[in-house]
């Protein structure tokens, strides 16, 4: 009597956990220990700012003018405000505001700047020269006080202070994504697209932006970094969030309204503002090198062959 015995199939692997351990520039990324960190730390600030209400230890708007200027420690770990309100609560909830106003300035800035880029670039002629001499017209001008201009026409407030950033950001991306565009344009298998009848808005979407991606989402994190630093500007001077909302900008007014008082009250907002700008910068750094193919690992691999 024959045996047959029939071989059990290979289990079958995630794709994503597939894509995250054989892709180059995946594996470069994580090679790059700094990039990493700065990775988790804003992972970690996200999750902070998702679920930073279960956390919070007080209500962070309920006042206790009895309460003013409390130190650190006890029940309240970071000290207390002028209105007796938990400065570590407010940080809680600013968190929330700050990443919120970072995902409205970016996707505006990406709104407005990629697509007219790349319709720029594909184009040319009139059209992109018209589009070009607009995004040169507003990076002209000096960001802070082209965001204050805008903010004053529309009014203060967190969406059209983060409308102005998205403005003032957009020709950034514009530039980028035109010279993109520019550059994939002129490849052969452009042409031959061209020569088969396809338009150019499946030119643009499915040919030229998939090539231009790269650059494209280094750069937005790098613009993720630059709306946090004017976000909490325009809420220093007044004209971001308003109250009762807050963001670690408006808390660093507030604390430098009482500064004699409680000179303390300041490290906090700040050491989160320069962390998370920080925290960007780095793992841009650590993704353009990651997507170039100059990550470390590709470094130190290079050294030994030569020596």
């Amino acid at each position: 009597m024959i045996s047959t015995t029939v071989a059990a199939a290979p289990p079958r692997s995630n794709p994503l956990v597939h894509f995250w351990t054989t892709s180059r520039p995946l594996r470069l990324l994580r090679s790059n220990r700094s990039a990493m960190a700065a990775l988790a730390f804003l992972v970690l600030v996200a999750l902070l700012a998702a679920f930073g209400g279960m956390l919070a230890p007080h209500d962070p708007n309920a006042q206790d003018l009895s309460n003013s200027f409390a130190p650190a420690g006890g029940e309240n770990l970071l000290g207390t405000d002028l209105y007796g309100r938990d400065n570590l609560s407010r940080l809680l909830d600013a968190a929330s505001v700050t990443f919120a106003s970072i995902v409205q300035a970016v996707s505006v800035a990406a709104v407005l700047g990629i697509p007219f880029g790349l319709l720029a670039g594909l184009l040319g002629g009139v059209v992109g020269s018209v589009l070009s001499r607009i995004s040169d017209a507003l990076q002209s001008l000096p960001t802070l006080i082209l965001a204050v201009a805008i903010v004053g026409v529309l009014g203060p407030g967190l969406t059209n202070a983060m409308l102005a950033i998205g403005i003032v950001l957009a020709p950034s991306l514009f530039r980028l994504a035109r010279g993109a565009a520019e550059s994939v344009s002129t490849e052969t298998y452009i042409e031959a697209c061209r020569s088969l009848g396809c338009s150019r808005w499946r030119l643009l979407w499915r040919h030229v932006l998939p090539n231009a991606a790269s650059p494209l989402l280094v750069q937005l994190t790098f613009s993720a970094g630059v709306a946090i630093v004017a976000e909490a500007s325009l809420s220093f001077l007044g004209l971001g969030v308003q109250s009762p909302q807050t963001s670690w900008g408006s808390m660093l007014r507030d604390a430098f309204d009482n500064v004699y008082t409680d000179p303390t009250a300041l490290i906090a907002p700040a050491v989160m503002i320069v962390a998370a700008v920080l925290a960007f910068s780095t793992f841009g750094d650590g993704l353009r090198d990651a997507l170039e193919g100059t990550g470390t690992t590709r470094k130190i691999r290079l050294l030994r062959r030569n020596t």
